[in-house]
């Protein structure tokens, strides 16, 4: 070890000495119990070489403790990350004591890595006084899955060098001090401090473009981007324009792509056979991955068709690995359109007609806005002469639908009836006909006819999310539904909109997705169970105050900038609560009883208005989770220690709390069958005004040979439609894997929708 010669930053060489890296272990250890220095120094010693330099020196060393993070050793997690943040601090600041905030934005604006407005906003008293609120103690209670999405992913850095430019305090107050810029200078400084504290406290969390974007001179904060194609190569095109538009700007994509005709239909009379949807679909594809989403790989896409389509049963084997190159296209994700007439049809054992769109334009609006009239074309068009038809039996589409779904993982559903009867606008005039690239964001599209078209909708959602491990009482959700409510306005307002459909819509809707992540502990903690039924009164209170305080605090912005130009299109405008709306099968097994005033909260909506059309919607919550050490969004943890992949390396996240409840947590594959978890959804569906990333969960070990019975998925399905849920995500079959291992290859490419 004493030959080993070290390069210095400044390429000098030098003996190496250990007792630097004692001293910087014995920090790192200090105070932690269940670690030990020698056992870090034994793993790092193997890797080090002459000539090694001492950046690589300590990237050895947070590499090592990482690797003896397990569930025997979790306490290795915080180790690793204070080691990762000695070096932080260290290239940001040049030195590991902080330095004046007003300082580092100064630097930062010079620089041009943060925009130079915050010089404008805020003077530099104010700045001092927001230097008063920070707590760069608070840097510590990150473990080390955090601080690393933290440094590779949050913080503001050269994304070629990756040379940071803060530590994760100047990041907390910076973007608390963006949201709030524009508030009146007698009230912001509050507001800026009840942010940061929140945030730095993990009390909410926030997603990849608001955390990596803002403060920065970036302007594109909304996560989730729905835009809804057309028939005509029209409209075609501007939709192709529109995914290269907002995947440019690592947006997540959902798309409507069900109104596009069958194969062999006629165009222009008779002159040509249509080529069906593959090609169209594959256009998509392209558009999706035509742009780098940071650099490492193209964005991601959810589409959208009715189970009716004529082509159905080649839309959902476009992913399977079976078909050759120039019939697939796997790149894209699929959410197939169901309602109650469907699952009718299977119950009774019948048979499903499928229609092309472009014959049947009447019954397609109806699928959405009007069940009971949908019902009436859809009879009268099976016994209509002389329009494209085919005749299927409905065991044996559900049967097709499923396999794939199980297979690929990636075939998901949206339950349109559900979706319309239970969501907050009016279907009448407002009707939703798709989701987004994760499921959980049911808003109002309408296709482009051209690129720019000020008459077409593209729905855009702008998402955050509280931890609901840290809430002990439903008036707990109060302050955080507020700062968030009032957070994400102020960004609908300040982002810039590449494209008029989406800023008409944005500014008619106002919609918003306020998320939820640490169910899994919170259920862990308080004694309950997801395949027992236990958690579903208590969590029905809970997601009741969620709603009702994020409502809440709508009215109150709306008392003072007055409501969303498009309110009166909501179910809210006409008195409706999610109280009054949601009613299904669920609520014959769970008793109700109000824990909040929605009387008195409906007063105020009918006299003031909302500021929003939307407010909740249960996405994925991946990163952020890991940086505020939480389980991901509503999902029950796989394993103790989870191991994420990506481009930089493993990440290991050990559930909250471990050591205390590690024999509370009911693992993924520990539950005896996936319906506890779908009624665990289905509670929280009933307060939640947009939809749900709700996967359905399955071990096939629990069945006979391995074999997971189609009977079991069918029922499953019918189940969650039953119960109220409105959409299903992943389709998750255990491999035997004992660590809950992600390669980072998942829908939320780029971190567009999911926290």
């Amino acid at each position: 070890m004493k030959s080993i010669m070290v390069t210095k930053g400044s390429g000098h060489r030098e003996p190496f000495d250990p007792d630097k890296i004692h001293k910087v272990l014995f920090w790192a250890t200090e105070n932690i119990t269940g670690v030990s220095v020698s056992q870090i120094e034994a793993k790092a010693s193997l890797q080090l070489h002459n000539g090694i330099t001492t950046k690589d020196i300590h990237e050895i060393l947070i590499a090592s403790a990482t690797e003896l993070i397990s569930a025997d050793m979790p306490n290795y997690q915080w180790v690793a990350a204070r080691l990762r943040l000695f070096q932080l601090r260290k290239e940001a600041l040049g030195q590991f004591e902080p330095i004046p905030v007003f300082d580092l934005v100064k630097r930062n604006v010079a620089l041009g890595k943060y925009t130079n407005e915050l010089l404008d906003w805020y003077t530099e008293d104010e700045w001092a006084e927001m230097e008063k609120i920070v707590d760069h103690e608070r840097d510590f209670d990150y473990a080390s899955a955090g601080m690393e999405q933290l440094a590779r992913k949050y913080l503001v850095q050269n994304r070629v060098t990756r040379e940071v430019f803060e530590t994760p305090q100047y990041l907390n107050i910076v973007v608390s001090a963006c949201f709030f810029h524009r508030y009146p200078q007698e009230t912001r400084m509050q507001y800026i401090r009840d942010f940061y504290n929140a945030l730095s406290n993990h009390v909410i969390s926030l997603p990849t473009p608001i955390m990596a974007g803002l403060r920065t001179p970036t302007k594109q904060f909304s996560s989730c981007v729905l835009i809804e194609s057309g028939d005509t190569l029209k409209s075609i095109n501007a939709t192709s324009n529109a995914i290269v538009e907002y995947i440019s700007r690592k947006a997540g994509i959902g798309l409507e792509g069900g109104h596009i005709r069958a194969v062999d239909s006629e165009i222009r009379g008779g002159d040509a056979r249509h080529t069906g949807v593959t090609p169209f679909y594959r256009m998509f594809q392209s558009a999706v991955k035509s742009c780098s989403q940071g650099g490492v790989r193209g964005g991601a896409a959810t589409l959208y068709a009715p189970i009716w389509h004529l082509e159905i049963e080649n839309i959902v084997t476009l992913r399977n690995n079976a078909r050759t190159e120039e019939t697939a296209v796997r790149h894209m994700d699929y959410g197939i359109q169901f309602c109650e007439l469907f699952y009718e049809r299977l119950i009774n054992d019948e048979d499903i007609t499928l229609f092309s769109p472009h014959e049947v334009t009447d019954m397609h609006e109806a699928f959405f806005s009007d069940q009971e009239k949908f019902r009436e074309l859809y009879e009268m068009y099976e016994n209509k002469q002389g329009i494209m038809k085919k005749t299927i039996p409905a065991i044996e589409l559900f049967s097709l639908y499923h396999t794939q779904r199980k297979e690929t993982g990636r075939i998901y559903k949206i339950n349109v009836d559900n979706t319309n009867k239970f969501g907050s606008f009016d279907e009448t005039v407002a009707p939703v006909r798709m989701s987004n690239l994760c499921t959980e964001i049911t808003l109002p599209t309408k296709p482009l006819e051209y690129p720019d078209d000020p008459n077409g909708e593209i729905a855009l959602c702008t998402l955050a999310g509280i931890n609901f491990g840290k809430m002990k009482d439903t008036s707990d959700f109060e302050k955080p539904a507020e700062l968030l409510v009032r957070a994400l306005n102020e960004l609908l307002d300040y982002q810039e909109y590449p494209m008029q459909a989406a800023h008409k819509s944005t500014m008619g809707r106002r919609p918003l997705g306020v998320g939820i992540s640490n169910l899994a502990y919170w259920i862990a903690k308080n004694g309950y169970k997801y395949s027992d039924d236990s958690s579903l009164v208590h969590l029905g209170e809970m997601m009741e105050a969620f709603q009702y305080y994020l409502m809440k605090a709508s009215v109150e912005v709306a008392k003072e900038n007055g409501p969303c130009p498009m309110f009166n299109e909501t179910k809210y405008a006409k008195g409706i609560m999610p109280v009054d709306a949601y009613k299904t099968a669920l609520d014959e097994i769970l008793p109700h009883k109000e824990v909040v005033d929605w009387n008195t909260l409906r007063n105020e909506i009918a006299e003031h208005g909302m500021a929003n059309s939307t407010l909740s919607a249960l996405m994925p919550v991946e990163t952020s989770s890991q940086i505020i050490n939480a389980t991901n969004g509503i999902e029950p943890p796989r394993s103790f220690v989870s191991v994420k992949g990506s481009a930089d390396g493993r990440l290991k996240q050990v559930v909250p709390s471990f050591q205390r409840l590690k024999n509370k947590y009911e693992l993924a594959w520990d539950m005896p069958n996936t319906r506890g978890y779908l009624k665990v959804a289905a509670v929280a569906q009933k307060y939640v005004d947009q939809a749900i990333s709700t996967n359905t969960w399955y071990n096939p070990e629990n069945y006979e040979n391995n074999e997971i019975p189609m009977i079991e998925l069918i029922q499953d399905d019918l189940m969650a439609y039953k119960f109220g849920l409105k959409t299903l995500y992943y389709c998750n079959t255990h491999d035997g894997a004992t660590d809950d291992y992600d390669d980072g290859d998942d829908g939320c490419a780029g971190g567009g929708c999911k926290l």
